[in-house]
C-alpha cells in the first residue's frame, strides 16, 4: 500500500498492490483514514491477507490493524533507509552549514560506505579529520544502516538482531542532537514493523515502479480530471 500524487484539485491517491503476482489489484482517491476507511470495510477476503508492506505512514498502519486482523505489517526498507539519511543530513547541516552546502560531499555523505572509491573515501577522511564529531555521526549511521539492510534472517537470527536495533534507538534518543532524537523515536513507535523486515523480502520497490507507470499513463492522456476513468486505465494497463 503506497500512496500516488493525482491532481491538485483532488489530492493524493492510494495504491493497493499485489506484490506476490506483480500487479495493481486497485487505486481509490485519498490517504486518510477517513476517506480510506469505506473502501476497506467492503474489502473481500480481508482475511486471507499475511503481509502487507508500507512506508512510514501512521494512518496505513491504523488501517491496517483495523481491517487486516491476520496481517503482518513490514516497513518499506528503502523508506526506513531514506529517513535514516534525511535525518543524519539534518543533524550535518546544523553542526557545519557551510561544509553542508558542498554538493560534493554532499553527494559522499548520502551513500553507503562500501560503494565508495578510494579515492571517495580519502576525501571523506580529510574533511573528517577536521570534524570529528561529524564522523562519529557518519560512522554510527553507516553501522545503523547496514544493520537495517540485512535481509532473509531466520526467526533465531531476527531474535539476535533485535536487541542491536533496541540500543541503536535507545542512543539516538539520548544522543542530545534534537534531529537524532526525532529520528530514534521514529524508528522507535516502528520497532515491530522494521524488524519484519529481516524476515520478508517483499517491499514497495514494485509499488514505485508502477507509480512511473501510472504517471506516464496520465502524461499520454494529457492529466486525467475523473478519477473512475483514471482508475480503469490504470486496471486495465497495471493488472
Amino acid at each position: 500500500i503506497d500512496e500516488h500524487f493525482f491532481t491538485r484539485d483532488k489530492g493524493y491517491a492510494t495504491t493497493f498492490c499485489d506484490l506476490k503476482n506483480h500487479k495493481v489489484y486497485d487505486v481509490v482517491l485519498g490517504r486518510s483514514e477517513v476517506s480510506l476507511d469505506g473502501y476497506f470495510r467492503g474489502l473481500k477476503g480481508k482475511d486471507h491477507v499475511r503481509v502487507v508492506c508500507i512506508d512510514l505512514a501512521g494512518n496505513y498502519r491504523s488501517l491496517i490493524r483495523k481491517h487486516f486482523p491476520n496481517a503482518k505489517i513490514v516497513a518499506d526498507r528503502f523508506h526506513v533507509i531514506r529517513i535514516v539519511n534525511h535525518h543524519f543530513l539534518a543533524t550535518w547541516r546544523t553542526l557545519d552549514p557551510v561544509g553542508s552546502r558542498n554538493r560534493g560531499l554532499l553527494s559522499l555523505m548520502r551513500r553507503h560506505e562500501e560503494k565508495l572509491k578510494p579515492d571517495q573515501k580519502e576525501r571523506l577522511m580529510c574533511y573528517f579529520d577536521d570534524h570529528p564529531e561529524i564522523s562519529a555521526i557518519y560512522e554510527f549511521k553507516q553501522r545503523l544502516c547496514r544493520l537495517l539492510l540485512k535481509k532473509t534472517r531466520t526467526v533465531r537470527q531476527v531474535r539476535r538482531l533485535i536487541p542491536q536495533l533496541i540500543t541503536y534507538i535507545h542512543k539516538l534518543k539520548t544522543c542530545g542532537l534534537e534531529q537524532l532524537q526525532i529520528l530514534g523515536r521514529t524508528l522507535g513507535s516502528w520497532d515491530k514493523e522494521i524488524a519484519a523486515m529481516w524476515r520478508f523480502t517483499k517491499n514497495n520497490g514494485i509499488t514505485e515502479g508502477f507509480h512511473n507507470k501510472m504517471e506516464m499513463i496520465s502524461r499520454r492522456a494529457f492529466g486525467f480530471r475523473n478519477f473512475d476513468n483514471y482508475r480503469l486505465r490504470v486496471r486495465v494497463m497495471c493488472s
